[in-house]
């Protein structure tokens, strides 16, 4: 038997030299640590204290030492798979400065819970409760009654934040992504095959059938349960819409119709729906020539297709194992936007020469876009060259752009090229996709993309021509959460620009739309933003909202639009720091956001706060004159004014704040506007005042 070693006896124990966090819990068979592997790393103990290391190398030990199948696992091959691209003795030195870290951060338990001799390194997972793990296990434990409740609070993807440490180091990750993922596939069937007794209730096979969904969209076993489920809580319009999705999953991974069997079933629900509960059809004359059955109407796309090539390595210095991560990268970043879907590298594999792709064989992807690039190495750096073709304009180039990484720090790829790209490619696809002439009217996304260059004008006739368009995408598609999200975000602006004669009602119907559509899907970080946002400035709900804000970014970090909501909800709470911090993020990923002037306007609210009046009043200066029409827009420019004594200066906009809202008034903002804390709302007010804005 193995003798168990110190960790710290080999390493550094000086370093150590400070009050352990806690003592190790001895008695009972209670776990004494928590990790999640699963989505944003984290490490607790059984009090709550934090015991993850902060270096991302440190943590990828730890993750590896929480996945590893064996008791120990050797230095050298740690040292190899996470410091590949140094000399043996660099990479050991490294490891044992991470192992190092590692053994800081548990403190206390680092003796109970680590060991280590002079080749191999260990933990003791009897000790730990580790989600992944639990997952998998034969019993997931007492705390959830089965697997899929489990996995609805452990989500994400197997140590999502660790990508691109080293090229060896992702390949064990996708290795181990894989593993991970068909294991627990066959574990949830095998938990679905139990929850087909009618005695299971409908919610407890929905959550297990849409578990199991998210693994495998084309699942037809999985499907039918979801739609019997729905079809027993009488919500028979979700489940012949599931159908739908079935259809159009199988029509794009598989070219291939649903099986008879899930056919009859939709037939059968569809058979006992009433009338109103029948799927929504696109109105249009009905003739013999368009009476067709269902088998004979081709299935229509819903979302744009974008697919990433895998990237071209420009020899000696890359190889194709990096720059094909590299694409991996982007393809799963992208994957977070809702707009479209995505088809990775390894579905667009390159032959091995040529190492292009004509366009011939591209469409026949059935693609709208294409990402395209190369990485290469000079100078000290990687250069990660893209562009953006849209195939619909015969392969032409709509976007392009390039990124460097330092070769020694690698660990900044996420930060300085996969969020700025994946964050410039969604806003270019959204412009491209906003055009009038771009889509037919009989397209419920094509009809919202054609909605928000209208909406960001802030012109009431243009305006209201953007919530026609979204109200004929509710029409078209009633239970698509972007439809819903954006019907309710249309609403926010109608009601902070002062156009609605029915406040109660509108904030009514936003809260609900947007309600829906975080129920509709979860996952879609920009329902959960426009949601978070309403619960703000609408109910005034700030610590709530906070909440979603805080899910929307851990489903999608590269979403510009969350940031700046975000920040809103902190100059309410009353932290503009914050608020400054989170506006930043937004400079940060992109310069060329569409629209970004409105997005500008929270930083004029916290600069106001700060009582920062000049730079306050020079960023909403901007801001009102790229978006003239935009009555938000006015308010902290006017308040910076009259809190530096510009009354004459503020004169000209308090007029054109009035004309966009004439019964705007000091008193009404104070009642309406969400500020948590009074002396920030009499602050506001107060610069109003002084600028000459009618008291009420």
């Amino acid at each position: 038997m193995q003798e168990r070693v110190s960790p710290l006896a080999l390493d550094d124990a000086a370093l150590l030299s400070r009050e352990p966090l806690e003592p190790p819990r001895r008695d009972g068979t209670s776990p004494i640590a928590r990790i999640h592997v699963l989505g944003a790393m984290r490490a607790s103990t059984y009090r709550h204290a934090d015991i993850l290391p902060r270096g991302r190398k440190a943590r990828a030990i730890l993750g590896v030492l929480c996945l590893s199948e064996e008791d120990r696992v050797s230095r050298a091959r740690l040292g190899a798979m996470l410091w590949d691209r140094v000399p043996d003795f660099q990479a050991r030195a490294s490891f044992r400065q991470a192992f190092r870290e590692l053994t800081v951060a548990f403190g206390g338990m680092a003796d109970e819970l680590l060991t280590a001799d002079r080749d191999t390194i260990g933990l003791d997972k009897s000790k730990c409760w580790i989600d992944a793990v639990a997952l998998l296990s034969d019993e997931p434990g007492p705390e959830k009654n089965s697997r899929s409740q489990l996995a609805l609070l452990c989500k994400g993807e197997l140590l999502q934040d660790l990508s691109g440490i080293t090229a060896a180091f992702d390949q064990w990750l996708l290795s181990e992504r894989s593993r991970f993922t068909e294991n627990l596939r066959v574990l949830l069937e095998g938990e679905l095959e139990e929850a087909k007794s009618a005695s299971t209730k409908p919610s407890e096979r929905e959550m297990i059938a849409r578990r199991l969904l998210e693994f495998d969209p084309t699942h037809e076993g999985a499907r039918r349960i979801l739609m019997r489920a729905l079809a027993d809580r009488n919500e028979r319009v979700q489940a012949l819409n599931e159908y739908k999705r079935c259809r159009e999953a199988l029509k794009l991974a598989l070219d291939v119709e649903p099986s008879p069997e899930t056919r009859a079933l939709y037939e059968a629900i569809r058979m006992f729906a009433g009338r109103d509960e029948r799927e929504p059809q696109p109105s249009e004359p009905i003739t013999k020539k368009k009476q067709r059955s269902t088998e004979e109407v081709p299935s229509k796309r819903t979302h744009r297709r974008v697919g990433v090539l895998p990237f071209s390595a420009i020899a000696p210095s890359v190889d194709n194992t990096l720059a094909f991560s590299v694409a991996q990268e982007i393809a799963a970043a992208l994957s977070c936007f809702r707009w479209f879907d995505v088809v990775a590298p390894m579905g667009l594999m390159r032959a091995p020469a040529p190492s292009f792709m004509s366009d011939a064989e591209l469409r026949r992807h059935d693609l709208d876009y294409v990402v395209d690039g190369s990485v290469s190495c000079s100078g000290g750096s990687y250069r990660i060259s893209v562009q953006l073709l849209d195939l619909t304009q015969d392969a032409t180039p709509v976007w392009s752009n390039k990124f460097d990484v330092p070769v020694d720090r690698f660990d900044l790829l996420e930060e300085r090229a996969i969020a700025p790209i994946v964050a410039q490619i969604d806003p270019v696809i959204l412009y491209i996709e906003g055009k009038p002439s771009r889509r037919n009217e009989d397209d419920a996304l094509g009809c919202v993309m054609r909605a928000i260059p209208l909406l960001y004008t802030m012109e009431k006739r243009k305006y209201e021509e953007a919530g026609r368009l979204i109200d004929t995408a509710l029409r078209l598609d009633p239970n698509n959460a972007m439809v819903l999200a954006w019907a309710a975000y249309w609403r926010v602006y109608y009601i902070g620009q002062g156009w609605t004669n029915d406040t109660d009602g509108a904030t009514k119907i936003a809260l609900d739309y947007s309600y829906r559509a975080t129920q509709l899907d979860p996952q879609n970080a920009e329902a959960l933003a426009i949601y978070g946002h309403i619960l703000a400035f609408l109910h005034k709900d700030v610590s709530m909202a906070l909440h979603y804000f805080e899910r929307a970014l851990q489903l999608n970090r590269n979403l510009p639009f969350i940031w700046a909501l975000s920040a809103l909800s902190y100059c309410y709470m009353g932290d503009p720091d914050r608020a400054l911090k989170q506006l930043k993020r937004v400079q940060e990923l992109t310069a060329s956001l569409p629209y970004f002037w409105l997005f500008e306007n929270p930083i004029s609210i916290a600069y106001l706060m700060k009582g920062m009046y000049q730079e306050a009043a020079e960023v909403a200066g901007r801001v009102v004159e790229n978006t003239p029409a935009y009555g938000n827009g006015y308010k902290p420019l006017i308040a910076a004014l009259g809190h530096l004594g510009r009354r004459d200066d503020a004169k000209k906009h308090v007029k054109k704040l009035l004309a966009i809202e004439p019964n705007f008034t000091v008193k009404k903002f104070g009642a309406v506007y969400p500020f948590k804390k009074d002396e920030d709302r009499l602050h506001y007010m107060e610069g109003l005042r002084r600028a000459g804005v009618p008291e009420g």
